[in-house]
């Protein structure tokens, strides 16, 4: 049996006799590969984890594994939507075909707002690192070289940012590698500082797992899950992926391992060389350890990496909102201008817009806010704004499960745990959200969140009267009874 969709272009997308520019699949499994370490190892691992422990203490490496075992789940299921038809571009593109052009509409969006917002976070967190490495620097130079520099990397061609990304993800593996090495040999030469001698009864000699009780575990949650923000992006690269049927599940698969070591084993070293208590939000315990450790150009180096790590970010968020804006300007959602390609196969005209928003983190930076203040307010509107997109590939991927159990019986690479484990999932994201609304900067940045849905709630009802949109939910609806009469 087969359903009338199950081999056409999503209906999210725009049917024209004239063919549409097409991205190239310029990302070999190098590129996917540490693509999506560097969007798993963020700012928000760097620059966040001292918060994270101050607040969290020691149960803060439970906070990690539960968040990663979460999207993980996530992260399959997107999986399997994007190999059940090749079409897809990315999750925008599959929200749009089995929810209807409204979800097309507000998932792309969002998901470009996301990283709008992330991005910055990011250019805040460079400023911010700048002025540690250069006292003194204005932090307006920082942010404008940063954007430059971004866009320089991102006009080329997509492979150009691919190998860009990969060393951007290497030098972040091999900081963190190095940070166990060392954090390792302190542990068993038994070394001592002011802090204390380093070993892992730190991990426990304070307080225990819990020295904050189960509220500092919650707050904990508030912080780290912005670190997880970006671990979807292999699917924005879906388009741009040479053998996404090998490439995408290889890449994923790998989530749990990633996190095991990058987020748990590096926590785990830092709070047993240093005890919990001496952790500070705005600090990072990175580059605290090695100059804990006498080595101060080691030190340096570190902050060097943390740079890195934020313009990987950053780099990252260039790519996605290009790619997203171009995508949504294919199928009438934003003006057309955005979706052109340059001879090169990048959408130069999404990445100059991406750039120019960007500009907005120096407004942030000459407001009077602290840096570290500032961060926290953008990452939790970054945050909230992705658990709308992550619930949107879980809503998407129900609606799969419903209309197309054929192409799901098919599958190669089925989501584990099917309907219970996304109810499961929704229920840890209702739990986020409870979480957000402990602390008082979060709470704030909660509640302003929804003025972004009321707005493209706005836009939607002037966009959907367009006549390609008025043509698509037509179709999308006629699509649906026939799927009906089938499964009847």
């Amino acid at each position: 049996m087969t359903t009338p969709n199950s081999s056409r272009i999503p209906s999210g997308s725009v049917s024209s006799h004239v063919e549409e520019p097409h991205l190239a699949r310029g990302l070999s499994n190098r590129h996917i590969q540490l693509l999506a370490i560097g969007g798993a190892i963020g700012t928000g691992l760097f620059m966040g984890s001292g918060k994270t422990i101050s607040v969290a203490g020691p149960s803060v490496i439970f906070v990690y594994m539960i968040i990663g075992f979460m999207l993980f789940f996530v992260m399959r299921a997107m999986g399997e939507l994007l190999l059940s038809n090749l079409n897809y571009k990315s999750f925008s593109d599959f929200a749009g075909d089995l929810l209807g052009p409204w979800a097309s509409f507000f998932t792309g969006w969002t998901y470009w707002f996301c990283w709008v917002v992330t991005g910055v976070a990011d250019v805040v967190a460079i400023a911010g690192y700048a002025n540690e490495l250069w006292p003194g620097i204005p932090v307006w130079v920082p942010g404008i070289a940063t954007i430059v520099v971004l866009l320089a990397l991102n006009l080329p061609t997509v492979k150009a940012f691919g190998e860009v990304e990969f060393w951007f993800a290497l030098i972040k593996i091999v900081a963190i590698v190095a940070l166990i090495a060392t954090g390792l040999f302190m542990i068993f030469s038994g070394f001592t500082s002011n802090a204390g001698t380093a070993s892992f009864s730190n991990m426990w000699d304070h307080g225990g797992f819990f020295p904050k009780e189960f509220m500092g575990f919650v707050a904990g949650f508030q912080i780290a899950v912005f670190a997880f923000t970006g671990i979807e992006l292999v699917g924005t690269a879906a388009a741009e992926t040479k053998s996404p049927e090998k490439n995408l599940p290889m890449a994923i698969n790998a989530i749990p391992v990633r996190v095991g070591l990058f987020y748990v084993g590096a926590l785990v070293i830092l709070m047993s060389v240093t005890p919990w208590m001496e952790f500070k939000a705005g600090h990072s315990p990175f580059i605290g350890m090695f100059s804990l450790a006498g080595l101060g150009a080691a030190a340096t180096i570190v902050n060097l990496v943390v740079l890195t790590s934020a313009m990987s970010s950053a780099n990252s968020g260039i790519y996605s909102t290009s790619r997203m804006v171009f995508g949504l300007a294919q199928e009438g959602d934003a003006p057309a201008l955005f979706g052109k390609l340059s001879k090169r196969k990048v959408p130069q005209n999404a990445l100059f817009l991406s750039g120019v928003l960007l500009l907005s983190s120096l407004v942030l930076l000459y407001s009077g806010k602290d840096i570290g203040e500032a961060f926290d307010m953008v990452t939790t509107v970054s945050a909230v704004c992705f658990m709308f997109v992550w619930s949107m590939i879980l809503v998407s991927y129900l609606a799969f499960l419903k209309r197309r159990p054929e192409l799901h019986a098919a599958s190669k690479y089925k989501m584990p745990g099917g309907r219970v484990m996304v109810w499961i999932v929704f229920a840890f994201f209702a739990f986020l959200v409870w979480a957000l609304t402990t602390q008082p900067d979060t709470f704030t940045a909660l509640l302003v969140t929804p003025l972004w849905f009321i707005v493209l709630g706005v836009a939607w009802q002037f966009v959907k009267k367009s006549p390609v949109h008025q043509a698509r939910i037509v179709n999308h609806h006629e699509t649906l009874a026939e799927e009906a009469k089938v499964t009847v």
